[in-house]
């Protein structure tokens, strides 16, 4: 087996302190927090009423508005989890400045994802209704 050259070129991150690997490592140094009260859904049930919540408003802004990255028809096929991820996917790349010509260089194009739990809101619907 031959080893192959990884090289990481570009970084991306969706994140409670917003979009965008320099403006959330400048507001993370500035000491700035994520954690906001929940306005997403209803939390009158549930002892928890702060969390990170990815910020909504424009790309412009650094906040998330999907609909900048994913067409609607899309976004319902996918787990909120998968949209966060494409979104910092799609940040690595145009960070590393690779603009693949060719469906070859597409192909050999990757993007590696980590997250500490993802899906949650399908995992959490899935045991609601008794899966």
């Amino acid at each position: 087996m031959s080893m192959r050259r990884v090289v990481i070129t570009g970084m991306g991150i969706a994140c409670p302190l917003g979009l965008g690997v320099e403006r959330v490592w400048k507001r993370l140094t500035n000491g700035e927090s994520g954690i906001s009260a929940i306005q997403s859904f209803d939390v009158s049930d549930i002892p928890a009423k702060i969390a990170g919540q990815i910020p909504l408003g424009t790309k412009a802004d650094g906040n998330l508005d999907i609909s900048e990255w994913i067409p609607v028809k899309d976004q319902k096929k996918m787990d909120r989890f998968i949209h966060m991820a494409m979104v910092a996917a799609t940040e690595a790349v145009e960070d590393s400045g690779w603009v693949p010509a060719t469906e070859e260089d597409r192909c050999a194009t990757g993007v590696m994802i980590g997250s500490g739990i993802g899906g949650l809101g399908t995992i959490y619907e899935a045991a609601d209704a008794g899966a």
